[in-house]
């Protein structure tokens, strides 16, 4: 799942801007809750903020449902309001909704994932991106996306990378072509971070990192990107999207043939240890 600013970030993003969103109505339900209680504990706005650590306009924001909140504020928020676990129930699904429409069924499975396996062609995965990367990636999709967008994106972006320390620790591989390292978005301190943060990644036991190189002569993922998950109950998931067309596939023999792919794609790519020298010499010419 690489997201990418029209598809999801990582990985993780949004379509049109103007088109409306299926998930802002549980923002305004969740904004007009959240008023009400503070309302009734006779609270202004800025008091409010600043008691949670947040500005004015961030709560306006969170009220009016132009923003997602992050889960921390809603526990917060819940318990200074004395709210009785109202604001706390709407948690999960104000959560979801800071993903574009299209990616909010794949992000649910990929935090339930034991294993996940993806294939990325074109930029750094979103679950591998730094702040500043991703924020670089969402500036340069077009339609132009609003600051607000942006930003909520690249928090619900950074929020999914827990995946990293959640325990029991899931398997994780992924396979990202050599071009993608060599694009330096954001520019060269944006690019080395994001290179840094790849090796920081890759060095975890439960993590493999593999980079396809510029030279080979045989790819098998020229069809495009994706990512395979497999959930506590056993189930084998595949993830497709081009282009703000994303698929969710069950169905065996398709999930079958895109595994078979995925094994022949980490046959062709260096190994996690020559990824790591290959990474590690960027950063030196760089």
């Amino acid at each position: 799942m690489n997201e990418s600013p029209g598809r999801a970030d990582d990985d993780d993003a949004a379509g049109d801007a103007a088109a409306p969103d299926p998930g802002s109505g549980i923002l305004r339900v969740f904004g007009r809750q959240l008023k009400r209680f503070r309302v009734r504990a006779g609270v202004e706005r800025a008091e409010f903020g600043a008691r949670l650590g947040y500005s004015a306009s961030t709560i306006a924001a969170y009220e009016q449902g132009r923003r997602a909140p992050p889960p921390r504020f809603i526990d917060q928020a819940d318990e200074l309001l004395d709210a009785g676990e109202v604001l706390k129930e709407m948690k999960e699904e104000v959560g979801r909704a800071q993903y574009p429409a299209f990616f909010r069924d794949a992000a649910k499975l990929e935090a339930e994932a034991v294993e996940l396996h993806a294939y990325d062609a074109h930029l750094v995965k979103g679950l591998m991106q730094t702040e500043d990367y991703a924020r670089a990636v969402f500036k340069m999709w077009r339609p132009l996306l609003d600051d607000e967008i942006i930003e909520q994106r690249i928090a619900a972006r950074l929020a999914r990378q827990a995946i990293f320390t959640r325990r029991p620790h899931p398997h994780m591989s992924f396979v990202i072509e050599e071009a993608a390292l060599h694009k330096r978005l954001g520019g060269r301190n944006v690019w080395r971070g994001q290179l840094e943060q790849i090796l920081l990644i890759s060095q975890a036991r439960n993590v493999d990192v593999q980079v396809m190189p510029l030279d080979r002569e045989e790819h098998a993922g020229l069809a495009g990107p994706f990512t395979l998950m497999e959930l506590k109950d056993g189930r084998r998931i595949a993830y497709t999207e081009v282009q703000s067309d994303s698929r969710l596939h069950t169905e065996r023999g398709r999930v079958r043939g895109l595994e078979a792919t995925y094994g022949t794609l980490r046959a062709q790519a260096l190994t996690p240890r020559e990824s790591q020298a290959l990474i590690e010499k960027l950063l030196g010419d760089g």
